[in-house]
């Protein structure tokens, strides 16, 4: 009952995590990569090039975070096993 639960809860936080990360992505794609890159041409000075490669290793890093909550446990106990027996 207990294991349940905990699966539960698991399959919670991993929904709650992945909502995040999505809109994490939504504001690099949407916000920098379509409103400030295209339309403001932030991409052109020196200041925007530094603003868009922030965002986009922000948007590296929810996307691996998407992709990783996204795992189904039996690969996720995978390469958990393989790295306790190195």
């Amino acid at each position: 009952m207990e294991a349940d639960a905990a699966k539960l809860i698991g399959a919670g936080i991993a929904c709650i995590g992945m909502g995040g990360a999505g809109v994490g992505v939504f504001v690099w794609l949407g916000l920098f990569g379509v409103g400030g890159g295209a339309f403001f041409q932030m991409r052109q000075n020196e200041i925007g090039a530094g603003s868009m490669n922030g965002a986009f290793q922000f948007f590296v890093t929810c996307a691996l975070t998407i992709l990783f909550l996204n795992q189904h446990e039996h690969e996720q106990k995978a390469l958990a096993d393989n790295s306790v027996h190195r």
